[in-house]
């Protein structure tokens, strides 16, 4: 393509960068290496509910986004993952909470007694809107680990992206391309911190090493989009650009 000159009247200069921006590649999530996607945009194939059934209600495929509206209970993935990389994006309603569970598998019991679907959770809440602890705010490792307190989380209403790593015992939260969150499970103060929670009781919680990966249904409407993953042989540990 030929250089604009800036001698172009004005109204032929703005056609030729509207024609410029049109034209010029861009790089799509679909060209990232290594990702494939989790949502085709136009369907819940590969994922289900709890107990494996095909999604009837309580969440709605719109505008090429996952949307939860109101009971049905929270989707899973079909298939079980270990050592990835995720990348999703997100919005939130006013003083709404969800979040997104990684290596996720039943134990029972659970938590409080009945059988549970429990794993890590990537904590998704209204930070501005509701008062919480650091360790239950966006982009912890819900009740377990707080992230940065200087995370650029965007307002209400706005889409974040975000990024889980798991891989091995290596664990890291992203939000709006900065690392937030790093920890190592195989760290001993972990579990202590594990054995403080009400994750206590739960025989063995935490130590799979793969499992699904869920968006909760926590009540407040929640949109995902672009949810893709890459998965990781265990010696690749680093998120990718």
């Amino acid at each position: 393509m030929r250089p604009v000159s800036l001698s172009l009247p004005y109204h032929a200069w703005c056609l030729a960068l509207c024609f410029y921006a049109v034209a010029a590649p861009s790089v799509t999530f679909a060209e990232e290496k290594g990702f494939v996607p989790l949502f085709d945009g136009k369907s819940f194939d590969g994922w289900t509910s709890a107990r494996g059934n095909p999604i009837t209600r309580g969440w709605e495929v719109e505008d090429e986004m996952i949307v939860y509206t109101g009971g049905g209970g929270s989707l899973f993935s079909a298939k079980e993952y270990g050592d990835f990389e995720l990348r999703f994006e997100w919005k939130l309603s006013k003083r709404g909470n969800s979040g997104v569970k990684y290596r996720v598998a039943k134990y029972s019991p659970g938590v409080y007694a009945d059988p549970e679907w429990l794993g890590y959770e990537y904590q998704i809440w209204d930070d501005a809107n509701r008062g919480t602890p650091a360790h239950m705010n966006t982009a912890s490792i819900y009740l377990l680990q707080a992230p940065d307190d200087q995370k650029p989380i965007k307002p209400i209403g706005e889409f974040n992206e975000s990024r889980i790593v798991a891989v091995g015992s290596r664990i890291e939260h992203w939000l709006n391309g900065e690392k937030v969150l790093e920890v190592d499970t195989d760290d001993p103060m972990w579990w202590d911190r594990v054995a403080q929670t009400k994750f206590a009781p739960v025989k063995n919680v935490f130590r799979n090493p793969k499992g699904r990966i869920q968006l909760q249904d926590h009540g407040d409407k929640v949109w995902f989009r672009n949810l893709r993953i890459r998965e990781i042989e265990p010696d690749k540990t680093a998120a990718t650009p």
